[in-house]
């Protein structure tokens, strides 16, 4: 990828000003590239550098309608593990559903990847080659103008553009307070772990007590084959985490259960806290998207799928005109896709989050998962908005 550096005057003005290098990021400079926006009137900002994106280990679920977004781009094929099994349930209870690919004649339901293997395979992209690149740098102000926005970079620079996009979301905790704001008091935990009886391709979403765990399918150099995501409460988050291996592992066969065999190997353990944040003030030329306009629980791992569909719809609408309307036209236009999946994560994410053990809500979350699985419609609705949603 060319490192282009804005430093003369009459090269700091672009249409498009995209602050965020991580996935969502780069698959809206390629796809406005693809549109046939001219590359140098892009800028894309980021304050990590290549190297250290590139080596991040983060497991990532991609819906089939993500792949086929990243296909349009060239960034598919990708090195990842295909799910073709979705088994959701509740633990130690009645009730779950079996979504499988064969019902949608389609090769996968989803894939999981690394953080870092898609980023590469997006920045190493031809498509990319020409626009102005800027990291490792920071954003320090912007300034809103009739006709402009004022990017002040960390460095000294300027950039002047006729709109801003934000792509940089981090970590719920770590962000400035948007209008629709939840704090879950949970925690997600994530390593990779193995099985002794794993089942190949098959993806589980297992509601506990406190929290859903999810284990998606991916192996890995040292053995493991599952990613793991599992969302506790605080307290028992610290108590997890200060636990040994073997201990560990021991807690998280009670809480799935025996359907995997045991869980005999973990790679070291990370955390990070669980929120709702969402809808960011209007501005006439700054536009938020993927985690910087809504940031989700990761139950139903519906955050970046939901994030390149944000940029798969902006990049239509600004290959046409880089202007207000054209901002205001994609707040319409997303406002049923993001509605939707906000609620769908939202409401299972605070059914475990503050109903208390056993409570009514999370029977009856039980009962419909077994509903679920029998009224095929129902099955279908589900599955479809969880791999395609609306764009």
């Amino acid at each position: 990828m060319s490192k282009s550096v804005i430093s003369a005057a009459s090269d700091t003005d672009v249409d498009v000003a995209i602050c965020g290098a991580g996935p969502v990021g780069l698959s809206l400079a390629a796809m406005l590239v693809t549109r046939g926006v001219t590359p140098s009137r892009i800028a894309l900002i980021d304050a990590k550098t290549m190297q250290q994106a590139s080596h991040d280990p983060r497991s990532l679920a991609l819906s089939y309608g993500s792949r086929q977004i990243l296909q349009e781009i060239g960034a598919w094929p990708l090195a990842a593990t295909a799910i073709h099994q979705i088994h959701v349930s509740r633990r130690g209870h009645f009730g779950r559903t079996l979504i499988e690919r064969d019902e949608f004649q389609l090769p996968a339901l989803g894939y999981v990847t690394r953080y870092g293997t898609l980023v590469t395979a997006l920045a190493t992209l031809p498509a990319l080659a020409e626009i102005k690149l800027l990291r490792p740098v920071q954003v320090g102000a912007s300034n809103e103008r009739d006709e402009r926005v004022e990017l002040q970079l960390a460095d000294g620079r300027m950039l002047s553009s006729a709109l801003m996009v934000q792509a940089e979301g981090g970590l719920f905790g770590e962000q400035s307070e948007k209008s629709l704001r939840r704090d879950y008091e949970q925690v997600a935990i994530v390593a990779h772990v193995k099985a002794s009886a794993p089942i190949a391709h098959r993806a589980f979403e297992r509601f506990t007590d406190q929290g859903p765990l999810a284990l998606l399918p991916q192996d890995d150099a040292h053995g493991n084959n599952y990613a793991l995501v599992w969302c506790v409460r605080p307290d028992t988050a610290t108590a997890l985490l200060a636990l040994d291996d073997a201990a560990f592992l021991a807690a998280l066969g009670q809480a799935f259960g025996t359907r995997l065999g045991r869980f005999i190997q973990t790679t070291p353990r990370n955390s990070f806290p669980l929120g709702l944040n969402a809808h960011p003030a209007a501005s006439a030329r700054t536009v938020a998207i993927g985690n910087a306009a809504q940031t989700l629980h990761p139950v139903a791992g519906q955050g970046l799928n939901l994030g390149l569909r944000d940029a798969a719809v902006l990049a239509r609408l600004l290959a046409r005109a880089a202007s207000p309307t054209t901002l205001r036209q994609f707040a319409d236009l997303r406002k049923t896709d993001r509605s939707l999946t906000i609620r769908l994560t939202d409401v299972m994410a605070r059914i475990f989050a503050s109903a208390p053990d056993g409570a009514l809500s999370q029977t009856l979350l039980g009962l419909s998962l077994g509903l679920v699985d029998v009224v095929k419609p129902a099955r279908r609705l589900l599955a479809e908005q969880m791999m395609f949603g609306r764009r």
